[in-house]
C-alpha cells in the first residue's frame, strides 16, 4: 500500500532503500523557505541499524503490513528455539540470538506472537508478564525498613533481579519481561 511521505507515523513499517524499516519517531517540519517535510527516524527491522530520513509530501513510500501469528514454544535445541504454529502445527526454528535476552523467560507451552513478512520472521513478542519462582534471595538486613531499597535475588531461570526485602527464596513472583523488573507476588 503506497502512502505519502507526510503520512508516515511511528510504528509504521515501510520499504525503503531495499530494506524493511520501522518508523520510530516522526517530526513534521515547515521551514520558512521551501516545502514542508517529514523528518523520520527509522530502525531496520532485520539488523536494528538506525537511519534519519526526510520525506516530502510529494514522495510516496510502500507501507508494509506484517502478518502476526501465534506460536507455542516447544523446546530449545542447542542454540535454536523451536516453536509450533497454533493453527497449522508447522514448526518454526528461531536462533536464540534472534529472541535475545528475553529467551530466558520462555516456558514450555508459552504462547508468543511472531511477526512475519513474506513468511519470514522479523520480530517476536513474549507475554508482558510471567510468573517465576525465586531460586535464591539474600536475607533481610536487620534494621532495614519495609520501604527500603530492594535486594538482589536469582530467578529459577538464572536471571538476577531486584525484589522487595519481604520476598524470600521459594516464593513465586510476577516479572515484567520487557524491562526485567519485579511487579508483584503471584497468588
Amino acid at each position: 500500500m503506497k502512502i505519502n511521505g507526510n503520512e508516515i507515523r511511528p510504528g509504521n513499517v515501510i520499504e525503503h532503500n531495499g530494506g524493511l524499516w520501522v518508523a520510530v519517531k516522526t517530526n513534521h517540519v515547515k521551514p520558512g523557505k521551501g516545502g514542508a517535510f517529514n523528518q523520520v527516524e527509522l530502525k531496520n527491522a532485520i539488523d536494528g541499524t538506525k537511519l534519519n530520513e526526510r520525506f516530502r509530501a510529494s514522495e510516496t513510500v510502500e507501507r508494509v503490513r506484517l502478518e502476526q501469528k501465534d506460536f507455542t514454544y516447544l523446546y530449545a535445541q542447542e542454540d535454536m528455539l523451536v516453536f509450533m504454529d497454533s493453527e497449522t502445527y508447522d514448526q518454526l526454528e528461531l536462533s536464540q540470538e534472534f529472541v535475545g535476552d528475553r529467551a530466558a523467560f520462555l516456558k514450555d507451552g508459552m504462547t508468543v506472537t511472531v511477526e512475519l513478512y513474506e513468511e519470514k520472521p522479523i520480530g517476536i513478542s513474549l507475554p508482558d508478564q510471567v510468573t517465576l519462582e525465586i531460586a535464591e534471595a539474600d536475607p533481610v538486613v536487620k534494621g532495614q525498613t519495609q520501604s527500603s531499597s530492594y535486594k538482589p535475588a536469582v530467578l529459577e531461570n538464572g536471571i538476577r533481579i531486584l525484589v522487595p526485602p519481604f520476598i524470600e527464596a521459594g516464593e513465586k513472583i510476577i516479572v515484567d519481561t520487557n524491562d526485567i523488573t519485579y511487579v508483584s507476588r503471584a497468588n
